[in-house]
């Protein structure tokens, strides 16, 4: 693939040209700072939340804005989720194909979001708590 059509690509990421600050608006005021702090446990959504604060916070924090930003594209604008390969790269990195549009946002209580935590943590525990063989 060029670059140049890469920056094609680039152009139809919902996250291209748009700054930290105004998602972050938006998704405040579709979401509500309780969602948001349930949904991504950031202590600048839950202790004395306000813009500046979470702003300056996400910009010093690269894994928070990466947490942010893929919020944003998976539950805001319901992206397709990105191929392993591109699910390595930064969210502002990864590309779409022309002419996909962004879906409604994904509609969230603080319930939905608490039990979909548990069934992630269960499913992680079973996982995890598998029996291994012993090679010797």
């Amino acid at each position: 693939m060029t670059e140049e059509e890469r920056i094609e690509l680039q152009k139809n990421n919902p996250l291209h040209g748009l700054k930290l600050e105004d998602m972050l608006t938006q998704l405040i005021d579709h979401y509500g700072w309780e969602i948001l702090d349930a949904a991504l446990r950031f202590n600048c959504f839950h202790t004395n939340p306000n813009l500046a604060s979470c702003v300056k916070y996400i910009k010093k924090t690269e894994w928070a804005r990466e947490n942010i930003e893929n919020f944003y594209l998976y539950r805001f604008k319901r992206m397709p989720k990105a191929s392993e390969a591109e699910y390595q790269m930064p969210p502002r990195s990864r590309t779409y194909p022309h002419g996909l549009a962004p879906k409604e946002p994904m509609e969230l209580t603080v319930e939905s979001i608490l039990l979909s935590q548990a069934k992630a943590a269960s499913a992680h525990k079973a996982r995890t708590s598998r029996p291994r063989l012993h090679r010797r």
